[in-house]
């Protein structure tokens, strides 16, 4: 075996080795002279005796482990097809809480900036094997250590469970960070820089983690793409947590629910989230978007609503980019058969179901304030702003309350794939952040040659984060409430006051936080 440097690496080896706190691992290099190491476990399998409990750390190992793999995901749902993506025996294995690591300077005196990427898929799939969050570009061009990791999803992560913690997965997270906090130094990165960056869900997670005191200086800066507004009370958790065990005929506690294998729970999440409207009285609007878990406001893990304790200064010291793009949910109605499907009375109910509650809201306010919208914009536009466009945006107004500060983007550049028909949609921001542009879900939304103002757009995209990372601002002045100076990123992004003035006057005196049990 190559000897190592005294402070745990390889430098410039073909096969670098890095000594991590629980042992040595074994990367790849390329010809750029950089380096990646995937599938580093940071946790230890939970499964068995540590079935829906919070992270253990790893033991060590003897030798040198290999670390060319991706580690294997976390039980998935159907959506997309992700489940087909891994194999059920690997899956009961339980071998998910794992992270990967590209670094362009294998070496402990680097002290390059550091960005964790948390992706996103609804709380119910996403993996960090995707080929769209291959950090190898982002990391070699940016000059920072990108780190990708593996956290439970689904019932696993996010159910209320009687016996177990809430909010698995966003400990999950945590333990990645402590592993970022104690180990990134060897790999190049300054633990000391690190930027966490989250889109969807895993934005979700990130408004979490910065309400959170078991994150609190694990790291201290922060992107926010597309934050999701649904977080659940425990009661509405607890009786969504029911319904998963009738599926099955047990009761939602540990041991009987621990007795089923992992690689069934997703399929039980998926019959429950379908049923949609049957639960409507109970759990309000969460049945009708089919939203099955989400992180629980349980007063421990999570104590409050990220909106809530960012406006009381928790994270004040975390500098803050938070955005979402222009059209969100189309993508979703593409999905689901509704594109130019949508009537009047489908606009109608949606309008009644997510529309703001306080202030002006519902039916008759958003057709005030887009009288010259159909049916299906209508439908598209009070999902878009429930779902993403306005929690995005007060909780940079709720980290500027609470003496933070706070960067605001809004993505209007429409994707060219499908003749056009997504638009600005959800999901555009993720290729153009990791200048994947041709592979998975981009190719689908840039088609199968990406334009050259992709190219140019990612390469702005790219530089903002990365610049941030370092400790710059991300090129456009902080967000305030009387100028509300926001980038929109296009072919030729601009700063310009923030676009959806109708909405955020809708939405002005809604109250973002846990989404109660209804009755």
């Amino acid at each position: 075996m190559t000897e190592l440097s005294a402070e745990g690496t390889v430098m410039g080896a073909d096969e670098p080795e890095v000594r991590t706190t629980a042992g040595v691992v074994r990367g790849a290099g390329d010809a750029s002279g950089s380096a990646v190491f995937k599938g580093i476990p940071f946790a230890e399998p939970p499964v068995g005796a540590l079935r829906f409990g919070a992270p253990v750390p790893v033991r060590s190992w003897d030798g040198v482990r290999k670390a060319v793999a991706y580690g294997t995901p976390p039980p998935q749902s159907a959506a997309f097809g992700m489940d087909a993506l891994v194999s059920g025996d690997a899956v009961d294995e339980g071998d998910w809480l794992t992270l990967n690591v590209w670094t362009p300077d294998p070496g402990p005196g680097a002290g390059l900036p550091v960005i964790v990427w948390m992706h996103g898929g609804a709380y119910v799939i996403g993996m960090s094997g995707l080929p769209e969050y291959d950090g190898g570009r982002l990391a070699r061009e940016g000059a920072v250590v990108v780190v990708t990791l593996n956290y439970r999803v689904g019932i696993e992560g996010f159910a209320q469970i009687e016996g177990a913690p809430a909010n698995r997965g966003l400990l999950d997270q945590v333990a990645a960070l402590e592993w970022v906090r104690d180990n990134i130094r060897a790999f190049g990165g300054d633990p000391g820089r690190v930027t966490v960056v989250g889109q969807s869900a895993g934005a979700g997670s990130l408004a979490a983690l910065l309400a959170m005191p078991r994150a609190a200086g694990l790291f201290g800066r922060a992107v926010a793409q597309s934050v999701p507004g649904t977080f659940f009370s425990t009661e509405l958790a607890a009786d969504i947590a029911r319904e998963f065990a009738a599926e099955l005929g047990v009761r939602p506690t540990v041991e009987e629910l621990g007795a089923v294998a992992p690689r069934r729970l997703p399929a039980v999440a998926d019959a429950v989230g379908a049923k949609g409207g049957a639960f409507a009285e109970r759990w309000g609007p969460t049945a009708h978007a089919l939203i099955p878990v989400a992180p629980v406001v349980d007063g421990e893990v999570l104590p409050a609503a990220p909106w809530e304790a960012l406006a009381a200064g928790t994270g004040r010291d975390v500098e803050l980019v938070v955005g979402h793009t222009r059209d969100e949910f189309r993508l979703m109605m593409l999905l689901r058969g509704l594109t130019g499907e949508v009537t009047e009375n489908q606009a109608a109910v949606a309008l009644r179901t997510f529309g703001p509650v306080g202030g002006m809201g519902g039916d008759a306010a958003y057709r005030a304030a887009f009288p010259a919208a159909s049916a299906e914009e209508l439908y598209e536009l009070v999902q878009s702003d429930w779902l993403f466009r306005m929690p995005s945006l007060r909780l940079a107004e709720a980290q500027i309350a609470g003496g933070g500060r706070a960067h605001v983007y809004e993505l209007v550049w429409e994707a060219p794939g499908m003749g056009g028909m997504l638009g600005a949609c959800h999901g555009l921001d993720v290729p153009l952040v990791f200048g994947n542009l041709g592979e998975g879900l981009p190719a689908l939304l840039l088609g199968e040659e990406p334009p050259a103002e992709a190219e140019e757009l990612s390469r702005l995209v790219r530089a903002a984060w990365t610049g941030f990372a370092a400790g710059e601002d991300p090129g456009w002045p902080a967000y305030d409430v009387e100028r509300r100076s926001v980038r929109l990123f296009d072919a030729k992004p601009s700063v310009a006051p923030y676009p959806e003035e109708a909405s955020r006057q809708l939405w002005r005196e809604h109250a973002f936080g846990a989404l109660p049990l209804r009755g």
